[in-house]
């Protein structure tokens, strides 16, 4: 079979399948981070860094697939990162301890950082036009639904096996997709082997530098007291100086690694920055929630994982809407809809209680959702609104890095607000433990006489019960202070989306194609 009889169907299956495997493995292990932690011996907070290490790392390989592809082949290319992502994960799963998790999640982030732009550009250069639209809109479906599967798929894994099996998972997929695209997949003309330049190792050095420390700085800071640590603030300074380093380097190069000169284009730079806001509001809500539920509500991994799912179909319902909206009506009044719309969603999630329930949370989640498809894509078709062809795998390599980067930071830093919150929530409540207080006297009260009546009390004293009792106490308080500290993450988050959804409105116009 060569490439001029191969059917679309073929084509866009086997490269989807690689890129559905990655896109899965970003959403999959949010609902296993109370498992991993437990596993592993690691704090919530610590777990985090299983995200945040595969999204910097993947990050960083975005702006250097092109060279590779030239260097290697496209196709080969692709296949070598298949192999690699498929050989991680299953270093993944049989990490014993959480840095090796972490260092192993690191490398699978360098292999899988070429999937997503090798697909796009594979399927572009693999029909013509009038055979594209069903080779994308195969593409179209396996990107929608690996986030919708994610949560619920790894959810049952982790409950009904380990959370091991969220990697081990993708060796068979892996095998199965480097043999499809080994058998349906052709290079031709640029996307064979090329002679290419030499690598840009100060730019890329730059770059890795000062976003991975920059990213331990902010998984760390809570941790070490901020800039009161040696440690952070030493981090804090190579970050903020390999950051810039890159910058200027970067415009002083004829052929850069980023080109940042196309953030002189106010539509994409404009667009770049929301892009962040938006990878920042998709990664973080979708790790609050089954946290939430988890740690505070008692859901296992499986439950949790279900709640996100009716929020997915709500994004694969209205993504055409969004798509055919856009012919009529301007990008940045679409955006600032959904920002908007993120706002209240966020407020509404702000509402929640020890009492809220399954249903509430679905809902919730629906709600964080809808807004989604109004920012994705009008963001996109902005950003590219005033791009050369030339310039649009660059372009594309930017925009996937902002998303990513505003991913990774945003998970951090919610998380270190989310800790100290927490702590600033428990010692309001706190303050309010005196004799003095008619709570403090009716709880303790409450729980004194349900030890009273316990079948154990012929083992308990009575300072035993006392003591029985303050400690139930200390669990509600507990239990309170974690609730309020979300609800302070959700109200944050709708002052940040209502600022955004007024800045979107000053927005570059878009050319409408009725």
């Amino acid at each position: 079979m060569d490439e001029k009889h191969t059917n679309p169907l073929f084509i866009s299956t086997a490269v989807s399948l690689a890129a559905f495997m990655e896109i899965l493995d970003t959403t999959i292990a949010n609902v296993a981070l109370t498992h991993i932690a437990g596993s592993l011996g690691a704090s919530m907070q610590e777990s985090t860094w299983i995200l945040t290490s595969y999204l910097i790392t993947n990050a960083i390989v975005l702006p250097i697939s092109g060279w590779f592809s030239a260097l290697m082949g496209r196709k080969n290319f692709f296949l070598f990162c298949i192999i690699g992502f498929t050989t991680t994960s299953f270093l993944c799963g049989i990490a014993t301890s959480l840095s090796a998790l972490i260092f192993f999640r690191l490398l699978q982030g360098l292999a899988g950082g070429g999937l997503q732009p090798s697909q796009q550009a594979i399927i572009k250069d693999s029909f013509p036009p009038e055979k594209l639209g069903m080779a994308f809109a195969i593409t179209g479906i396996a990107t929608v639904l690996a986030p919708i599967l994610g949560p619920a798929f790894g959810g049952y894994i982790t409950d009904e096996f380990s959370w091991r099996w969220i990697f081990f998972i993708n060796i068979p997929v892996g095998i199965v997709a480097a043999l499809l695209v080994k058998k349906f997949v052709y290079d031709s003309g640029s996307s064979r082997k090329q002679k290419v330049g030499s690598m840009d190792y100060i730019g890329l050095g730059l770059i890795a530098i000062g976003l991975g420390t920059l990213q331990v700085v902010l998984d760390n800071g809570e941790q070490y007291d901020w800039f009161d640590n040696f440690f952070i603030v030493t981090f804090s300074i190579v970050s903020v100086s390999c950051i810039l380093a890159s910058i200027f380097w970067l415009l002083k190069q004829k052929y850069p690694l980023v080109d940042l000169k196309l953030f002189t284009i106010p539509s994409f730079a404009i667009s770049c920055i929301m892009t962040f806001f938006i990878g920042a509001f998709v990664n973080v809500t979708v790790m609050l929630l089954p946290m939430l539920v988890q740690a505070d509500f008692g859901y296992n991994a499986t439950l949790s994982g279900m709640i996100l799912v009716p929020g997915g179909i709500a994004i694969l319902v209205l993504l055409p809407v969004v798509g055919k909206l856009l012919n009529i009506i301007q990008a940045k009044y679409l955006i600032a809809f959904g920002m908007l719309f993120s706002a209240v969603s966020m407020w509404v999630s702000a509402q929640l209680s020890p009492q809220t329930d399954e249903a509430s949370f679905i809902f919730m989640r629906i709600l964080q959702t809808i807004g989604i498809p109004f920012l994705l894509i009008p963001v996109t078709t902005l950003a590219f609104s005033k791009i050369s062809t030339k310039d649009s795998n660059n372009a594309s390599a930017i925009t996937v890095l902002m998303k990513n980067i505003g991913g990774s930071i945003g998970i951090s830093l919610v998380t270190n607000y989310l800790v100290h919150s927490q702590q600033i929530e428990q010692s309001h409540l706190v303050a309010h433990l005196n004799i003095g207080e008619w709570g403090y006297r009716n709880y303790l009260d409450i729980y004194t006489h349900i030890l009273q009546n316990s079948h154990f009390i012929s083992f308990i004293n009575q300072k035993e019960i006392v003591k029985g009792s303050l400690a139930k106490l200390y669990q509600s308080i507990q239990l309170q202070a974690s609730i309020l500290a979300y609800i302070d993450v959700f109200t944050m988050l709708s002052y940040i989306f209502l600022g955004l959804a007024a800045i979107s409105l000053f927005m570059p116009k878009n050319i409408i194609h009725k």
